[in-house]
């Protein structure tokens, strides 16, 4: 009974939320640990203690940005997404221009004096999804919501600048971020003529780039997108032999799997930690415990609609579903990666895959999630007349 009082008193908001982001942190613990043997030996002359270390150092971190980040009430968060916003382009901007490059790209910022890298994507993946939440809910009476410069200027303006400053380095990030906003957008009422305008434009913008680049010689990241396509399609490639590699390890995992830390693929999957560790987790772990990662972000997506049903905030709504929509959209692209459903794409299993400032920022997904939740059962009796600008910033 005490300890009930005790997670009762300092963890609030949806429990069952709470219960997917601690099985999510045990699978990674387990994932991370069996996958990184290998690394260890190739870097760390065998200490296997090393990446696990660093990797629980860093899911703590997550967790307690979790926990930091529920108990400050949603509200100041539309405010703060504006902020986000002109922040998130400056520094995709400066990534793009100067940013650690990696295979042709640069998705990463290093930071001055400390060594530690971010993927400014993760914090503009925030930012946007908070800033598009606000607006939608500041823009819920029609006439305000149909009007071109109201829908357009300040959604799909913000949109377009962030999703094309990823695109030259994170081609996928880019996609699923452009996909989440167009249907948070659909579900936020905006005009479906203005959404399959932005839709056209968008690949047709796309289309020139990519044959621009083609005709001129220097393909670049688009030579990395034709041959990742091609090997979807069962052109030869270094991508083929990752999902050959994928495939071995999920078809020996059979129903129950081989156990914790018997992952043979392991040494010969290139990324089994992040971009494959739904693999590992498959041969580990079996069919049994592929289901359940998949079915904890599910029901992550369920409880998110049990949030906004409940809410009497358009912005609370908005906010929880565009996030968790987000989490979940990666999920199941890194999922449908390991299984040959889509192509390559380096996407990482949220919360589960090892890395840095994508389990930190994921905690911030989270933890606002979770705000919003706390804010819904601490006020079951919210008034329900429509937001002003004012109630949604104060």
């Amino acid at each position: 009974m005490r300890l009930k009082e005790i997670l009762s008193k300092y963890f609030k908001g949806d429990k069952v939320i709470w219960g997917v982001i601690f099985a999510l942190s045990i699978f990674s613990l387990l994932a991370v640990y069996s996958s990184t043997g290998t690394l260890a030996y190739k870097y760390q002359e065998g200490n296997t203690a090393y990446y696990i270390i660093k990797h629980f150092v860093l899911l703590a971190t997550g967790l307690g940005i979790i926990f930091i980040t529920h108990l400050i009430p949603y509200k100041y968060y539309s405010r703060l997404s504006q902020v986000f916003l002109y922040l998130s382009i400056f520094l995709l901007a400066i990534t793009l221009v100067m940013g650690t490059s990696l295979n042709q790209a640069s998705r990463w910022l290093t930071l001055p004096g400390l060594g530690f890298t971010i993927q400014t994507s993760d914090f503009a993946k925030l930012a946007l999804i908070m800033y598009i939440a606000r607006v939608l809910s500041l823009r819920q009476d029609d006439k305000k919501l149909n009007d071109f410069n109201g829908a357009f200027v300040s959604l799909i303006l913000p949109i377009v600048i962030v999703c094309g400053l990823i695109m030259p380095a994170n081609l996928s990030t880019a996609v699923i971020l452009f996909s989440t906003s167009f249907l948070l957008m659909f579900i936020g009422r905006v005009k479906v003529k203005y959404l399959v305008g932005v839709g056209f434009v968008g690949v047709l913008v796309i289309a020139l780039i990519i044959a621009g680049v083609v005709i001129s010689g220097n393909q670049g990241r688009v030579g990395t997108w034709q041959h990742r396509i091609e090997s979807f399609t069962g052109g030869e490639s270094e991508d083929n032999y990752q999902i050959e590699q994928s495939k071995i390890a999920i078809a020996t995992g059979g129903i129950f799997g081989k156990g914790p830390g018997n992952s043979t693929q392991r040494n010969f999957l290139p990324h089994p930690y992040s971009d494959f560790i739904y693999s590992i987790i498959i041969e580990e772990y079996g069919f049994f415990g592929g289901v359940i990662v998949l079915f904890l972000y599910l029901f992550l997506l369920y409880r998110a609609g049990v949030i906004v049903r409940k809410s009497r905030r358009t912005f609370a709504a908005f906010l929880a579903i565009g996030l968790t929509i987000s989490l979940v959209f990666q999920a199941m692209i890194n999922m449908g990666v390991a299984v040959h459903l889509f192509p390559v794409t380096g996407q990482t299993l949220p919360l589960v895959s090892m890395g840095g400032s994508s389990i930190l920022f994921t905690g911030v997904a989270f933890g606002i999630i979770l705000s919003v939740s706390r804010s819904v059962e601490k006020n079951d009796e919210l008034i329900t007349e429509p937001e002003t600008e004012s109630e949604t910033e104060e």
